[in-house]
């Protein structure tokens, strides 16, 4: 059997959402220095930091640790932590965003220790603590640092010796789960060893980590070479590179096999549609991203089907397999729970 990496591409969305309706232009402050503050926040805090502000016409701009913040006015209106507009027990929202004037502007705004009040035209008073803000901004996002990820190859992957993770470890210790995520997040691809060779077992060893996803084949899989079943992954052929489950409404990616005919563009799309097919066929099937491994009973192997491709050769013989699909939400719900930036 082989796996195929495929580069996880990761994009943001840039906030290009700009007020639509022109309102009455405040006055142009100069960049209002607080470094006197610093003076004051000293005998509170072991480091004091430099903060500076600026209102805008359309937005809100905060200087502090190290971070350059812009808030548009109706965001830190709707986002305000006090008793009347946010539950804190449920942390859910009390304030109706829609009843929030999209021409919204605070009337004064200041700064006391680390805590930055905006009163609002009615008379109501939102507080932030400055770290809070840095941590929810946009620009606080960008700079957040998320669990690792290694697009690799055959060769970068067995220079790596990867480790597999024991089977009881796995199930009985946080250390040992805690390791398999973060080379599964790592490389999309990780192991365990030692597993009693039985579904039952199998399916436990999925539990730990994730809800089982009930699909058309059931909670778990388990087939032999069966022609009857009217699907290649039931007999002894050969399978290509590819993801499953790509005729899903929430498909998990690539498959060349389960393609339906192409009916929904004209023919000049299809044709470009072609020779890009042909592009990424040619980099999967390139031998130095093929990482070749033999399963056998004992062994098991989770794979992320976002970034990796699966297939195996043709075999003879007698073979028996089981497995699983797993929710993507609560995998990465249980990295998170043991401190993985997943």
């Amino acid at each position: 059997m082989w796996y195929h990496r495929l580069s996880h591409l990761q994009s943001r969305l840039q906030d290009l959402l700009k007020g639509g309706v022109i309102c009455q232009a405040l006055p142009q402050p100069t960049f209002k220095s607080l470094l006197s503050l610093a003076v004051r926040w000293h005998h509170t805090a072991s480091t004091s930091l430099t903060c500076a502000w600026q209102q805008h016409e359309d937005h809100f701009e905060l200087k502090y640790a190290n971070t350059v913040m812009r808030f548009d006015y109706v965001w830190l209106r709707d986002h305000c932590r006090s008793a009347s507009c946010y539950n804190s027990k449920t942390h859910q929202r009390s304030l109706d965003t829609a009843s929030v004037d999209l021409c919204i502007k605070p009337k004064t705004i200041c700064l006391e220790e680390t805590t930055l009040s905006f009163t609002w035209p009615d008379g109501h008073v939102t507080k932030y603590d400055l770290n809070w803000l840095v941590k929810n901004s946009y620009e606080g996002q960008k700079q957040k640092v998320i669990q690792p990820r290694i697009l690799w190859n055959a060769e970068i992957y067995q220079q790596a010796q990867v480790p597999s993770v024991d089977c009881q470890s796995f199930l009985e210790t946080k250390e040992g789960l805690k390791k398999f995520l973060q080379n599964f997040l790592l490389y999309g691809i990780a192991f365990v060893e030692n597993v009693p060779p039985t579904q039952e077992h199998t399916e436990k060893l999925a539990e730990r980590i994730s809800l089982i996803r009930e699909t058309i084949y059931g909670r778990m899989w388990y087939f032999t070479s069966d022609f009857s079943r009217g699907d290649t992954a039931y007999t002894k052929l050969a399978l290509d590179r590819h993801t499953d489950t790509t005729y899903f409404q929430e498909p998990c990616g690539y498959n060349n096999y389960d393609r339906a005919a192409i009916n929904t563009v004209p023919y000049d799309v299809v044709h470009r549609w072609y020779t890009a097919h042909r592009t990424l066929t040619i980099e999967l099937r390139r031998p130095e991203n093929e990482f070749w491994v033999k399963l056998k009973p004992g062994r098991v192997l989770f794979i992320d089907n976002w970034r990796v491709l699966h297939g195996r050769e043709s075999f003879t013989g007698y073979r028996q397999l089981c497995g699983c699909y797993l929710t993507r939400d609560d995998v990465l719900n249980t990295a998170r729970l043991l401190g993985l930036q997943a």
